[in-house]
């Protein structure tokens, strides 16, 4: 992890706080992101509704409406074509492509519905540019192997930046017990689509 002055140059170099009218987003050049980005319809209106209205006027907090928005999809709501194994290796192909060289891929995990990612872009790549082709590339090559068309993925993802080395360890660990906690295997390492497999 780097230290704080190097941080504080990171932040020069990136886009800072930004919105695409959906959520706010933070591109802080190289600090390390979390990313979760999600199938299109993998989670009901009503539901994003409600929370982002809690979030909105602030009975709950930022953190508390990532944390409500993940434990909804844990549940399996709406289409789970990741648990195809063609399209999760078509997007897990895609992750490990551009590691050093749009990033640095620290951890990942591809779920039912949606992707977690743990990255620190490197120089030259923003994190709405990286996300963009991550996600068009895939979606296009996911609709073909399924025959559709339309959205695959959600417009938005949600992203925040790692602050320090103890949120460091806590995204990893919450990355790797994901698909056991989510009822998908007992042991992380029993999940075929995650870096904990890929590193064994």
């Amino acid at each position: 992890m780097q230290n704080e002055d190097s941080q504080a140059g990171s932040l020069r170099s990136g886009r800072g706080w930004y919105d695409r009218g959906y959520l706010p987003h933070f591109d802080g050049g190289d600090i390390v992101q979390f990313v979760t980005y999600r199938l299109a319809g993998s989670l009901p209106r009503s539901i994003v509704d409600e929370v982002r209205l809690r979030r909105d006027t602030g009975q709950i907090s930022d953190l508390d409406y990532h944390r409500e928005m993940e434990s909804f999809l844990d549940k399996g709501f709406g289409p789970t074509y990741l648990l195809d194994p063609t399209i999760a290796e078509i997007v897990a192909e895609n992750l490990l492509k551009f590691d050093g060289i749009k990033y640095l891929l620290l951890h990942w995990v591809i779920m039912s519905n949606h992707v977690h990612l743990l990255f620190r872009p490197t120089e030259g790549f923003t994190l709405a540019s990286i996300m963009h082709s991550m996600k068009s590339y895939t979606a296009n090559r996911a609709n073909k192997v399924l025959g559709k068309k339309g959205s695959f993925w959600s417009i938005e993802y949600f992203d925040r930046y790692v602050r320090n080395y103890d949120h460091y360890v806590r995204t990893v660990d919450y990355i790797h017990r994901n698909p056991v906690k989510a009822g998908l295997c007992e042991r992380s390492a029993d999940w075929g689509f995650s870096c904990v497999r890929h590193h064994e």
